[in-house]
């Protein structure tokens, strides 16, 4: 089967059954020739892991072009620049799940890999493939990549906190882009995009955010996995300054369309309630700067949002 429990419920609920088995070729556990040209040139990817209490993180990896390389079809050794205080290499050493997305902000290209690895070296990992598939380019908002800029040779400082302070929730309020982290117990990790006009991410309190669910590929495999296991972790990350933000937490699903029908574009919403936060100061030596919006991205009202994203 290509689809686990979780994604064939919703798949099921969402009434796209039959086209998400249509789009299951898609999805091979090799890495064929158009995604081995891709990772040639690539810089960024985030990277999905569970730590030793069962939390979800999303985690910002930045490389030399290429710095995700193919050794053979199912095998790739991704050598990145750490970044202190990140969970993940820890996470790996004890939980070998690895999902992992390479995103082209360039020219709106994702490809999601996801499987096992290992630690082999400091910023090295192994891993070896169960899921390759691209996705499409959908709510990707078009940035262009800068290097060398003065303030990307400064150490990286980390912070952690148990709720979202008042200058973290605004950063979220007026994100544009953000990445989910999931993880099934029986099937791997996994690790997503989202993206939509500043305003689509409503902050409910310091411990709760809600954001719409958009059309997508009708395979659901993040909301298959929040189905079977509600651990998740969010990353944000400030492109012209090179910070993240990191959150993980629990993630419900909400159905409901009474909470929802005047929400733009929105199918269902995703409610995530934090359990911690990490802050990085100049965790990418890479900045992006902006270029334009996704012109799939719905319209926001943000007069309605109070009133449609309320708990």
């Amino acid at each position: 089967m290509r689809f686990h429990t979780g994604e064939i419920a919703v798949q099921t609920r969402a009434g796209v059954r039959e086209k998400a088995e249509q789009l299951s070729s898609m999805i091979t556990p090799v890495i064929r020739p158009a995604a081995q040209m891709l990772l040639t040139t690539q810089q960024l990817a985030i990277a999905s892991s569970v730590d030793t209490n069962g939390l979800v993180w999303a985690s910002l990896l930045t490389g030399q072009p290429g710095f995700v390389q193919v050794l053979d079809n199912q095998t790739v050794e991704i050598n990145c620049i750490p970044i202190d205080g990140d969970p993940l290499y820890e996470n790996l050493v004890k939980n070998g799940v690895l999902g992992l997305l390479v995103i082209d902000l360039t020219s709106r290209k994702r490809l999601r890999m996801n499987g096992l690895a290992r630690v082999e070296g400091q910023g090295q990992i192994m891993m070896q493939t169960t899921e390759v598939f691209f996705n499409c380019p959908k709510y990707i908002q078009l940035r262009h990549l800068e290097t060398d800029t003065p303030e990307s040779t400064q150490p990286n400082e980390i912070r952690s906190f148990e709720a979202l302070t008042t200058t973290e929730q605004d950063w979220i309020t007026q994100s544009d882009t953000f990445f989910i982290a999931s993880f099934n117990p029986e099937t791997g990790a996994d690790a997503s995009h989202r993206g939509g006009y500043p305003g689509f991410i409503q902050v409910i309190s310091d411990h709760q955010l809600v954001f719409p669910n958009y059309a997508g590929n009708n395979m659901f495999q993040t909301l298959g996995n929040l189905t079977v296991n509600p651990h998740a972790g969010l990353l944000f990350i400030d492109f012209e300054r090179g910070n993240t933000l990191q959150l993980t937490g629990t993630a419900e699903v909400i159905w409901d369309q009474s909470r929802f029908t005047t929400v733009p574009g929105a199918q269902r919403l995703v409610e995530f309630h934090i359990d911690q936060v990490l802050e990085t100061t100049n965790a990418s030596p890479i900045r992006w700067r902006f270029g334009e919006y996704s012109a799939a991205n719905p319209a926001v009202k943000k007069e309605s949002l109070p009133d449609a994203l309320v708990v």
